[in-house]
């Protein structure tokens, strides 16, 4: 008699993702490992956006009929195959030589979209000449240089700007200050090149003094209209900035507190979704990152208003553990954990997602 097929798949080199994090931090040194790991401050918020997570419970929906859901969704017109986009954290080839093109070409494979750092290891063009198909979003700060970086990111063939409106100076991370954290800063200056633009030491400079001239909203409106692409405002979290963000002429914002890493205390990121996503009231869509470690997160934040999630960590984990493939790895473990929610609780495609799904717990 032959056996059995397994319960479960065997022929993997990770199962869960809890597997990719604890085989990324052993694979960096320590001082790295902390400043992915780490946050602002006494890291308060850092451990809200998790506590927030534990607060809610999946509403099963017995006999819903739901066997196959669909994942697929667009935004701003791209489609995706999942509702997760990654995260353009910056110094990335700290964790990985290959850093942000793995990192594309994983979300290529994936029927994802990478946004990618102005921080980063890799130019935004060689990115997109990386993976295209995936590399459809730039992010941009806020500074003097945008007209001449923007230009740029245009004509490159991205479809959409991504502006950090949450970082007009770096948060206070006590992790970095205790390791007297000192990365070689060209991990950081993918993207220093070109006339117009600052080098490191400037660049490095204006996100730690306290002097440098501060944008405001009115800034930013005529700075992305003068672009002409459509905007993604990343760092919302009340309904107040969703109305500037909105005012000043944004395509989409995103409902995040930097992953814990900039104003400590502040609150966590789930609990300011559901003011933002009433504020925008459908007008534009809602994206939502900080705190994001697995496929019932996503269901969670989709279930809350969000449009798709943004995974920075996560995606950090993978590429660390493993390149291109571990960055995959974390695309299909979400995917089918979301997969299994999303029948369990009767839910047949991303446009079905509704408050009503998910409950506060006590626990």
């Amino acid at each position: 008699m032959e056996p059995l097929a397994a319960m479960y798949p065997q022929d993997v080199e990770f199962a869960v993702i809890s597997e990719i994090r604890d085989a990324a931090l052993q694979a960096l040194a320590p001082d790295v490992a902390d400043f992915l790991e780490g946050g602002a401050g006494e890291e308060v918020t850092l451990r809200a956006n998790r506590t927030a997570f534990g607060r809610w419970g999946v509403r099963p929906r017995p006999m819903s009929g739901v066997s196959a859901p669909s994942t697929a969704t667009t935004l701003l017109g791209l489609p995706l195959e999942l509702p997760v986009l990654t995260a353009p954290f910056g110094g990335d080839a700290l964790f990985h030589e290959q850093g942000h093109l793995a990192v594309a070409r994983a979300a290529a494979a994936s029927g994802a979209v990478a946004i990618v750092p102005e921080a980063g290891t890799f130019s935004y063009e060689r990115v997109a000449e990386t993976a295209p198909d995936a590399a459809r979003i730039a992010q941009i700060h806020p500074f003097d240089h945008f007209d001449v970086v923007a230009e740029r990111i245009r004509d490159a063939g991205y479809a959409a700007l991504c502006v950090t409106v949450d970082c007009p100076t770096a948060g206070f991370r006590v992790r970095n200050r205790v390791n007297r954290f000192a990365p070689d800063l060209t991990y950081f200056a993918g993207n220093l090149v070109g006339e117009g633009t600052p080098d490191v030491a400037e660049m490095f400079g204006r996100l730690v003094s306290h002097d440098s001239p501060a944008w405001d909203w009115d800034w930013l409106a005529a700075a992305t209209g003068r672009c002409g692409l459509p905007w993604i405002a990343k760092g919302v979290l009340t309904a107040e900035a969703a109305g500037h963000a909105l005012a000043a002429g944004a395509s989409a914002l995103v409902v995040s507190n930097h992953g814990g890493r900039q104003t400590d205390p502040a609150p966590a990121a789930l609990d300011a979704l559901p003011e933002v996503v009433a504020e925008v009231g459908g007008r534009v869509p809602v994206l939502f990152d900080s705190g994001v470690r697995s496929g019932a997160d996503v269901f969670v934040a989709l279930a809350l208003g969000a449009d798709a999630v943004v995974i920075g960590r996560l995606a950090a984990y993978g590429l660390a553990a493993g390149g291109e493939t571990g960055v995959r790895r974390v695309f299909e473990l979400l995917a089918e954990e979301l997969r299994t929610l999303m029948i369990l609780a009767g839910v047949p495609d991303v446009a079905s997602f509704t408050p009503d799904l998910v409950a506060r717990c006590d626990r």
